[in-house]
């Protein structure tokens, strides 16, 4: 390179400055610099929004992909449970009115009806054994009382009683009771 290519390309890079140094000198230019500088900073900013912003959204989308899952499996557990609950409330519902109809039907047979006939009937005897001036009369009195004792006691602590125990009475025997009043029948009969 000579010299004088080299002053040419100075003389050229001078009168580049100063048409640099002249643009730059007006307010115009100054402010297109600073507008420049502020849109390159926000169009960066935004940027790294815009990138924290899709990372934030396929976070989300993410959860609630799982929360969906999750939703499901758990209405798939109820529908489950509830399907089992209500098959167990059928089958208890068909059991306690079949136990209800069996109930019914054990206290309609006769051997449970004669054996409440034979219980008032005990109870009778022995009422009338404790006032037995008259036998008609105190037979009356005494199975009315004896019915009346038995109705009561269908429902209260005697029947768990007579369940538990079944010899709990509160009267002796049959086979007792039978020999006792036919001794007091012969001795009413011998006494007339």
């Amino acid at each position: 390179m000579t010299v004088s290519t080299w002053i040419l390309a100075v003389r050229g890079y001078v009168e580049c400055m100063d048409l640099f140094v002249e643009i730059m000198s007006h307010p115009f230019t100054w402010g297109l610099l600073v507008g420049l500088v502020l849109i390159v900073w926000l169009w960066r900013s935004m940027r790294k929004d815009v990138i924290h912003l899709r990372k934030e959204l396929e976070r989300i989308r993410e959860e609630k992909d799982d929360l969906t899952r999750h939703l499901n499996t758990q209405l798939k557990i109820n529908a489950k449970g509830n399907e089992v609950l209500e098959k167990q409330v059928e089958e208890l519902k068909e059991q306690n009115e079949n136990l209800r109809h069996n109930l019914n039907a054990s206290q309609q047979k006769a051997g449970k009806a004669e054996l409440r006939r034979l219980e008032v009937m005990e109870a009778a005897v022995s009422a009338m054994r404790e006032n037995a001036p008259g036998f008609a009369p105190a037979w009356e009195r005494a199975m009315r009382d004896a019915e009346n004792e038995q109705e009561a006691a269908e429902g209260g602590l005697k029947k768990l009683m007579r369940k538990v125990v079944p010899s709990f009475r509160a009267t002796p025997t049959i086979s007792t009771q039978s020999k006792e009043i036919e001794a007091e029948v012969q001795s009413e009969k011998e006494s007339d």
